[in-house]
């Protein structure tokens, strides 16, 4: 789960615009804002070195964090970032201001494991990934970091649903009306012909056999 405690520290914002943007980056800040709850939005900036190696660190949009912006401290979420298209790096970060009783959409992340031990992968078969994040409904304080998807036992051929993966208590899919596919084991290219040519054999026998008849 998400590690609640993480903490931020950040310094309120008094002017807003490109200009006053531009300058917090020279100094190795970041302009954010925490908008939502109802409240109005608080304009903030956070330490560029140290958002930086959260974000890459991984699973930053799924942890929530406290910022204290001098007395004040706000329960939020990461909704969105920036990176500079040429430099790679942040350029604005949105906050979501929540509460321990809220409740959030997350996009998860999907990891696989006992892809070494799959029968399906062992044929020869193609771990074809459908989704490689999917999207929860979860309390605010009950994040996952990730789902789990086992492949010990998937067969070529096979597709791994949503319902065959476990979840956390309150933790739901926003897509509710089907059993989503999260992968597939899919068969090699030399495997669909061998199958395909003896589909074939037996069509051809089947269709002498009828006309001996």
């Amino acid at each position: 789960m998400s590690d609640n405690s993480s903490l931020l520290t950040a310094e309120a914002r008094e002017r807003v615009g490109k200009g006053s943007s531009r300058e917090l980056r020279r100094n190795g800040l970041v302009p954010a804002v925490i908008y939502g709850d109802k409240k109005a939005p608080v304009s903030i900036a956070v330490s560029r070195k140290e958002v930086t190696k959260r974000i890459f660190d991984g699973g930053f949009m799924t942890t929530t964090f406290t910022i204290e912006v001098g007395k004040d401290k706000y329960m939020v979420l990461p909704k969105d970032y920036q990176l500079d298209p040429v430099r790679d790096f942040v350029m604005h970060v949105d906050f979501l201001r929540i509460s321990a009783k809220s409740t959030v959409t997350v996009a998860v992340p999907v990891h696989f494991i006992n892809d070494e031990i799959c029968p399906g992968i062992k044929q020869g078969g193609v771990l074809n990934i459908v989704r490689h994040e999917v999207e929860f409904n979860c309390p605010a304080n009950a994040i996952p970091d990730s789902i789990t998807v086992d492949l010990a036992n998937v067969e070529v051929g096979e597709s791994i649903h949503i319902s065959a993966v476990d979840v956390p208590a309150k933790v739901t899919p926003v897509i509710s009306d089907r059993d989503f596919t999260i992968a597939t084991i899919a068969a090699p290219a030399g495997m669909k012909s061998e199958q395909d040519e003896a589909e074939d054999a037996a069509e051809t026998t089947e269709e002498e056999g009828g006309a001996e008849e």
